[in-house]
């Protein structure tokens, strides 16, 4: 029996609700859906199984939702996350190039993190850091967006601290006075003693990395894990003439755009709403002076 289509108009955004930042697959419609038109009468009524209506959704969804889904040709979307929580964060203990692990509130806020990015639609790549606490992050955001491998990039690292590093800032500058000066100094090639990088050292190594991804990767959607004093690089970077971008909470998303012709911009900075229920907010201590 052929049913005119004029009997039933079916708009599928009203099947659903669903939160814009939900990715097609995630819907879930009822088993069954039964539609009377105004002309139809019992043996008319149209019955529509979760397949039928999943594919309606789908296709409905994959539409309006297309300029969101896929990202513009001439730029990589990248979503730079801090590394979770450490003890040493914690303790407010300098880290640089000590390979610290995440703690247990750090896995809880990489479990959050992750579970947010699951849902930005499709996310081509993870990289990270080498450091333990950057990796542990990636690798549990990786299997979040359907089992990523993750890239080692050395280039990601924390800012080598020198002779700061394993001491506890409060102290820093009674154990290492020169150290401390020159971390706090704001000469941009002044290195830390002990082996430290200047800001010029870790703005080449780790803005230039941060090209090589976005060049790979372009006209697409890639995360990147990394340290405190590295996403501060990233800030100065994109915004030269800027205000300092405040702290860099563990796990916070900040998305940058990388266009042709080196242009750096950013679509978002600091955003932790993903850990308003984990009661593991607030530690942004690290690698630069406020952050890392």
């Amino acid at each position: 029996m052929s049913t005119p289509s004029t009997w039933l108009s079916i708009n599928p955004a009203s099947l659903c609700s669903r939160n814009p930042s939900q990715p097609v697959n995630h819907l879930r419609p009822p088993s069954r859906f039964t539609f009377s038109g105004a002309k139809t009468n019992a043996a008319q009524r149209l019955t529509f199984t979760r397949h039928t209506i999943t594919h309606l959704l789908i296709s409905y969804m994959a539409e309006s939702n297309s300029d969101s889904c896929l990202v513009n040709p001439n730029y990589a979307e990248i979503i730079v996350v801090r590394h979770g929580e450490t003890e040493w964060n914690l303790d407010g203990r300098i880290q640089g190039h000590l390979d610290v692990e995440l703690n247990e509130a750090g896995r809880q806020q990489a479990a959050a993190v992750a579970d947010r990015l699951s849902k930005e639609p499709n996310i081509s790549a993870v990289y990270s850091s080498d450091l333990k606490r950057a990796f542990e992050t990636a690798q549990i955001i990786a299997t979040s967006c359907g089992g990523l491998e993750v890239s080692k990039e050395p280039d990601l690292r924390e800012r080598n601290l020198g002779d700061l590093q394993g001491l506890v800032l409060r102290e820093a500058a009674k154990v290492s006075t020169k150290a401390y000066q020159a971390f706090l100094s704001h000469t941009t090639d002044q290195e830390i003693p002990g082996g430290g990088e200047s800001l010029d050292q870790l703005y080449e190594r780790c803005t230039s990395s941060l090209e090589r991804i976005g060049r790979k990767h372009k006209g697409e959607r890639v995360v990147v894990v990394t340290h405190g004093g590295v996403i501060r690089t990233f800030y100065k970077r994109a915004c030269p003439n800027g205000r300092a971008g405040g702290k860099v909470l563990n796990t916070s998303i900040n998305i940058f755009h990388l266009s042709d012709g080196d242009e750096w911009t950013i679509k978002s900075w600091g955003d932790v709403s993903h850990l308003n229920r984990t009661g593991v907010l607030e530690s942004g201590f690290g690698g630069d002076r406020t952050s890392g």
